[in-house]
């Protein structure tokens, strides 16, 4: 038993979201057929760079000058996808007035968790100093991720920007779907092989952990996992929002019964779904 009564095959078993979503192949072709239709359809500004690697970039869809913005970072357990792949949920944020942009980071192995993170600090930091000239309200910038994607949100989330030279935390909120907060059974599964995490980077860089050491405000956050998900994802989002509300900081937690690991992102782009409408609605209005 190496982690939570699992063996190494159960504990694996419970990541392996491709082997558990048999369809995963006609989700993600449909993600990407459904991105290309949007990309035809509606303005959008491809790979402007927020720092100097060459997968730092992201593809903006614009909206009306000084609209909020949805910041969203892909899952792929930091090894997989791609921003361009993302896309498909930028119309039914526009058509609610909300522009919608998506950010690549370098995967791994190239990059180590550490960097990964420091990237997506950069995306956010970047548009909040570049807000006017992107065309977005700096006071509104909302960011979500699905799966490793929230796991970046949720880190986000936890951030002291002064770090990064920001007076102010540039975040209004956040959403995380299917997220992951403790990546201690991500060093002790399969997965690692790839990642390279030792114990104290995964220490650093689990939300779950950070929170409790630290008495920072957060913004408020959106959650949601499938309930045909696996035990291992309902599990870490439950302690999570535990967690969170017993720092006394503000959570909306979104059932999703019917959903596996993949299907709920197409709730994430539904605007007549109660997820979208939990995210469109935590965006503030301006003014």
């Amino acid at each position: 038993m190496i982690y939570r009564g699992m063996d190494q095959a159960a504990l694996d078993a419970q990541h392996d979201l491709r082997a558990a979503v048999p369809r995963f192949p006609e989700y993600a072709a449909s993600w990407a057929a459904r991105s290309e239709a949007a990309r035809s359809a509606q303005e959008c500004r491809l790979d402007i760079p927020y720092g100097d690697g060459p997968d730092e970039t992201l593809d903006l869809f614009p909206a009306e000058p000084g609209a909020a913005l949805v910041i969203f970072f892909h899952g792929g357990f930091w090894r997989a996808q791609d921003k361009r792949d993302f896309l498909y949920p930028a119309p039914a944020f526009l058509a609610r007035g909300i522009a919608y942009a998506s950010v690549d980071y370098t995967l791994a192995p190239a990059a180590s968790i550490d960097e990964i993170v420091a990237q997506s600090r950069r995306a956010v930091a970047f548009v909040a100093r570049n807000a006017a000239g992107l065309g977005v309200d700096p006071r509104r910038l909302f960011v979500a991720g699905h799966s490793a994607g929230g796991h970046l949100t949720a880190m986000l989330a936890l951030t002291d920007w002064s770090v990064l030279g920001l007076a102010e935390a540039p975040m209004c909120g956040g959403c995380a779907v299917s997220g992951v907060y403790d990546l201690e059974p991500i060093r002790l599964c399969y997965l690692n092989a790839v990642l390279g995490l030792d114990a104290a980077a995964a220490a650093r860089n689990s939300p779950r952990r950070l929170l409790v050491a630290s008495s920072r405000a957060a913004p408020p956050l959106v959650f949601a996992v499938g309930g045909n998900e696996t035990a291992e994802f309902r599990r870490q989002q439950d302690e999570f929002a535990d967690a969170w509300r017993q720092r006394g900081l503000k959570l909306t937690v979104v059932s999703q019964p019917g959903e596996d690991h993949f299907s709920i992102m197409d709730r994430f782009a539904e605007p007549t779904s109660t997820l979208f409408r939990a995210v469109a609605d935590a965006i503030p209005a301006a003014g």
